[in-house]
């Protein structure tokens, strides 16, 4: 079965709210994915839209249950964040934990740290999917799946347009991890490095996956802000949702020249 529009939605921490207010624009003006491609963040959004929930909803939830606060310590864990404990925040939103019970296609990237490939999960759990998709390495503990632990899909695909591109007639693509401008004295730690060297890879890998797109939305002003915390939810969902709207005469356009082509 084909899907009309597929929406594919990047990694990127707390920056992934964006998603939230690109997927609220697009409905004020009656565009709704029916099928969604995400990793990490995006992934997340994914699932909640996927399950129906509202805008309003999906931010109140990055509000109250993000896993990307810095403060589910991990205690003798390869990471300092546990993942783990993040689970029952998502079974109060994803009660049946299973890809079959959403109402969208979703499909789902994480990296298998010990075979070194990308696994792209679409049926069966969805809590422990979600959960592999956001491990960010150095951050957050691998979440473990059938005995194989996997880390953020990002890795190897922060961008996952490509299993929309043998199901959809037109692709959205949400990037929201744009290269920050940095500056070598802000590189001060482990940490700061770390990041930095899986920011430039993930991005340079995605951005050769634009053209892949019909409509690509890379706002920018998500630069300014970093993949942790809380204080600028609401900014950040300003900023996909802004966005979107300046540009959505033409996305429309676009959408409907490419739905209009005789499969």
């Amino acid at each position: 079965m084909e899907h009309e529009i597929g929406i594919a939605l990047s990694g990127g921490g707390v920056r992934g709210i964006a998603h939230v207010g690109v997927l609220h624009a697009l409905r004020e003006h009656g565009i709704e994915p029916d099928c969604i491609a995400g990793n990490s963040s995006g992934a997340i959004v994914g699932a909640l839209y996927a399950a129906g929930y509202s805008s309003e909803e999906m931010l109140e939830f990055f509000k109250v249950k993000s896993p990307f606060r810095l403060s589910k310590i991990a205690l003798r864990k390869p990471g300092f964040i546990d993942t783990e404990k993040s689970i029952i925040d998502f079974r109060e939103y994803f009660p049946e934990d299973s890809f079959e019970a959403l109402s969208r296609k979703l499909f789902v990237t994480a990296t298998d740290l010990v075979n070194a490939r990308l696994e792209i999960f679409t049926s069966g759990p969805l809590i422990a999917a979600i959960l592999a998709s956001s491990s960010m390495p150095m951050v957050f503990t691998p979440t473990e799946i059938e005995g194989r632990w996997f880390s953020d899909g990002g890795i190897l695909n922060n961008f996952p347009v490509e299993p929309l591109k043998v199901l959809c007639d037109a692709i959205i693509g949400v990037y929201a991890s744009p290269l920050r401008t940095t500056h070598q004295s802000d590189l001060k730690s482990f940490l700061s490095v770390s990041y930095r060297a899986f920011e430039v890879g993930m991005f340079f890998n995605s951005r050769r996956k634009f053209h892949d797109c019909d409509v690509l939305l890379c706002p920018e002003r998500l630069a300014g802000h970093g993949p942790f915390g809380t204080k600028a939810l609401q900014e950040i969902f300003d900023i996909g949702y802004e966005d979107t709207i300046n540009r959505i005469d033409s996305i429309r356009r676009t959408l409907d020249e490419k739905l209009s082509r005789p499969s």
